[in-house]
């Protein structure tokens, strides 16, 4: 069974003692299980099984409705997962939620697509990822608040100074002649919601991300048991319906956290040839190991590649490389320590 949440309670009882209890949500084969575990009490039950089935929304339901009746019934969570309201936000934090909430229910649509489409073309010019420049969240902000100048761009969460100096010009050029219903300062904002509407929407946001949050631990388990399995990417796609160049960076990260990808590394390197292998691993010694364009040039023509054949060799360079950064780490230890000895 796979755990893939837990918090742990405590309850004052008055009598200078604190009751401790668990709660946890775990997945074992498609079925999730809500599973509160007490202190063990002379007549009390040591566990209560809240929920056991094939449905995300019962199974989150049953989550929170046993977890209201505890807190109700005194016990504090260690670590606030705030389900209920907004309550554990203040000051910064709970504004620059009111205003996302704000632009959610006031969007505008044009103008936040010519943002979108400036981000993407300015991304692609930079090489860059698109959120780098800015989330759809900033951009959301931006369409709805229509800053005029830097200062008062200045004043949207999320874009700060360092982005202001590189892309603010543009923007305003974008918004500035725009007309527009509101102003700046920003604080008339929390005066206009109904607070009532904003708790429930933070509310489905925290759901939304517990999700989320759940949805991608499953994921990582099943990634895990098939790397270790010998499975390739083409089984990693089928098993978790992800793209591939997501499921490649998905284990980049895994990687650096220590996680063994070398099953899937061995099991993509299987089909490429020897030779290429060797001379990539070479190139990574000369050129470097940050870039592949230089390693891949140094392997073959690329203006004879197209397509699949590209994204298929830019592939196994990537797992080559996790190897090449590994060795390379290892031997750079073993030198260290050897110098220090």
């Amino acid at each position: 069974m796979n755990v893939v949440f837990m918090n742990t309670l405590e309850k004052e009882t008055g009598e200078n003692r604190v009751l401790t209890a668990q709660i946890s949500i775990a997945e074992s084969q498609g079925v999730w299980h809500v599973l509160w575990k007490n202190t063990p009490m002379p007549g009390a039950a040591d566990q209560e099984l809240w929920y056991e089935g094939v449905s995300w929304d019962e199974m989150l339901s049953a989550f929170r409705q046993g977890l209201r009746d505890k807190i109700r019934n005194g016990y504090r969570p260690l670590i606030h997962t705030e389900w209920d309201s907004g309550q554990g936000l203040t000051g910064k934090a709970r504004m620059t939620q009111m205003l996302a909430y704000y632009c959610e229910a006031n969007p505008n649509e044009e103008l936040f697509e010519s943002l979108r489409s400036w981000r993407r073309e300015q991304a692609a010019r930079e090489g860059k990822a698109p959120y780098i420049l800015a989330t759809n969240r900033v951009l959301r902000m931006i369409s709805v608040f229509q800053p005029r100048t830097i200062e008062e761009l200045l004043q949207i969460p999320g874009f700060g100074e360092q982005k202001a100096a590189m892309y603010g010009n543009d923007l305003i050029t974008i918004t500035a002649d725009l007309p527009r219903i509101t102003e700046f300062p920003l604080d008339w904002v929390a005066r206009m919601i109904d607070t009532n509407q904003f708790e429930a929407w933070l509310t489905a946001q925290k759901e939304q991300n517990l999700r989320v949050e759940l949805d991608r631990e499953a994921n990582k388990r099943k990634l895990l048991e098939i790397v270790a399995g010998g499975g390739s990417l083409s089984d990693l796609q089928e098993g978790l319906s992800l793209q591939r160049r997501e499921l490649l960076l998905w284990v980049e990260d895994l990687d650096r956290e220590g996680y063994d990808m070398e099953p899937l590394i061995e099991a993509e390197l299987h089909e490429v040839a020897e030779e290429d292998q060797i001379k990539a691993w070479n190139a990574f010694e000369t050129e470097g190991h940050r870039y592949l364009k230089p390693v891949l040039q140094r392997i073959v023509a690329m203006e004879e590649m197209k397509g699949k054949e590209l994204d298929r060799a830019y592939e196994w360079l990537r797992l080559l490389r996790l190897r090449f950064r590994r060795e390379k780490e290892s031997a750079d230890v073993s030198a260290t320590s050897q110098a220090a000895s």
